[in-house]
């Protein structure tokens, strides 16, 4: 593929070092060399990321034929691509809890795999989309992708049609956002064989009941964001209200007055943000959990700027510190400011064919863009696979995409420490 652009010097060290370890499953060279050039273009074609964008990096409608028969049609599976990613991030990045975050990719047709008139509460309209859900690698200061997962409808997978012209596969079954959501976790866990760690997840538009018995019942610990109309009993002893089924939003407007800010009894300092944390229970409990000892769960409240309670938070961590939950629930924010700095720029909505296997190989390889332009100049030489460059400058500052910026801080190991609240 002659006459492209060369590598971006931030990331010529570590795109090679990745590329021959994310390749290394693909029996057939050819498949590796479209494979590196497809990923340098998420990387460095102008605009939106489309097959023909890509390939105007290197020489036009011929090789535009060649990459979308390899994003499409060809035969290489995206799961060891994915383990391989996963695994790199793993060695040289030490995430600290994954990040379950569903994704909204707008479409023009109807065409392609998923995509139909949905109600979007961020949006608060009815958009024609695909709904995706992403598991997230996360530590304080950076995110990466690292499994997705397309949420299919009753209706799109009872369409022998449909399923016949984007190859959706007979395993398929129509899920609800929280299951769609568990098990991309899920198949993190099995199928990629990453550690269990953390589970942060945005749960307000999901049955919280049940995808907090599906976590606990893999036994993965869990800080979930819930809506103020979630019913919960109080378990808070001596609270005057214990045993009563209430909302959170009654839980919190009830406490907030005998508040310690960021204690319960016996912790420590406090926060220098509002928090209230209290004892409860799912009301009812999920059939998984019902008359276990362990499903007391804890109810973290969160004030900003003057509006009580700006989150809540429900999580089994029920012995960690408040600067511990509130640094994991920030996880979540980083995976936002993540997903439109960096992912958005690197193309993961702009897979514009119709099949299943395309649209997963597409965001294989825009998450492996993504870690490619996070870790460039934050990873130590001794990482880049044994090339020894040197990283002096990076393509990430404060997670913004481009040449020629100063490198970002180092990666390090970011422990769960306490925070000094």
């Amino acid at each position: 593929m002659a006459g492209h652009r060369p590598y971006g010097w931030a990331h010529e060290g570590l795109l090679p070092a990745l590329g021959a370890e994310l390749f290394a499953s693909m029996p057939r060279r050819d498949q590796r060399t479209k494979g590196m050039a497809y990923l340098q273009g998420l990387l460095e074609a102008e605009g939106r990321k489309s097959i023909r964008n890509i390939a105007a990096l290197f020489g036009g409608d011929a090789i535009e034929q060649s990459l979308h028969h390899f994003i499409v049609s060809s035969t290489w599976d995206w799961a060891p691509v994915r383990r391989a990613l996963a695994q790199y991030v793993e060695r040289v990045a030490q995430p600290q809890a994954y990040v379950v975050h569903p994704l909204i990719i707008r479409r023009a047709g109807e065409a392609s795999v998923g995509v139909e008139r949905r109600f979007v509460p961020a949006l608060g309209q009815v958009v024609n989309a695909q709904q995706a859900v992403g598991v997230w690698a996360a530590a304080p200061d950076w995110s990466s992708p690292e499994n997705w997962r397309l949420q299919l409808s009753p209706r799109w997978l009872a369409d022998r049609g449909h399923r016949r012209q984007t190859d959706i596969p007979d395993t398929e079954v129509p899920e609800s956002l929280g299951r769609c959501s568990v098990q991309a976790y899920q198949e993190l866990i099995r199928k990629l064989r990453l550690p269990v760690r953390p589970v942060v997840m945005d749960a307000r538009e999901t049955d919280v009941a049940a995808v907090a018995g599906w976590l606990r019942a893999a036994g993965t610990p869990m800080v979930l964001r819930i809506g103020g109309t979630q019913r919960l009993t109080v378990e808070e002893p001596g609270y005057q209200h214990r045993g009563v089924s209430m909302t959170a939003q009654q839980v919190m407007s009830l406490v907030w007055h005998m508040r310690r800010p960021g204690r319960r009894p016996g912790e420590g300092p406090t926060s220098p943000r509002p928090v209230v944390t209290v004892r409860v229970r799912l009301s009812p409990a999920p059939a998984r959990c019902e008359g276990r000892p362990d499903d007391t769960l804890v109810l973290m409240g969160v004030a900003e700027r003057g509006h009580w309670p700006a989150e809540l938070w429900l999580t089994d961590l029920t012995t960690s510190g408040v600067g511990e939950l509130l640094q994991l629930a920030s996880y979540a924010r980083r995976v936002e400011r993540d997903t439109t700095e960096v992912a958005d720029r690197v193309g993961i909505r702009d897979f514009s064919g119709r099949s299943f296997a395309g649209w997963h190989r597409h965001a294989t390889l825009a998450s492996a863009a993504h870690v490619v332009a996070m870790l460039s100049g934050r990873v130590e030489p001794r990482l880049l696979g044994g090339t020894g460059r040197p990283a002096a400058t990076g393509v990430v500052t404060r997670g913004r995409v481009g040449p020629g910026r100063p490198a970002a801080a180092g990666v390090a190991a970011h422990g769960l420490a306490r925070v000094s609240n």
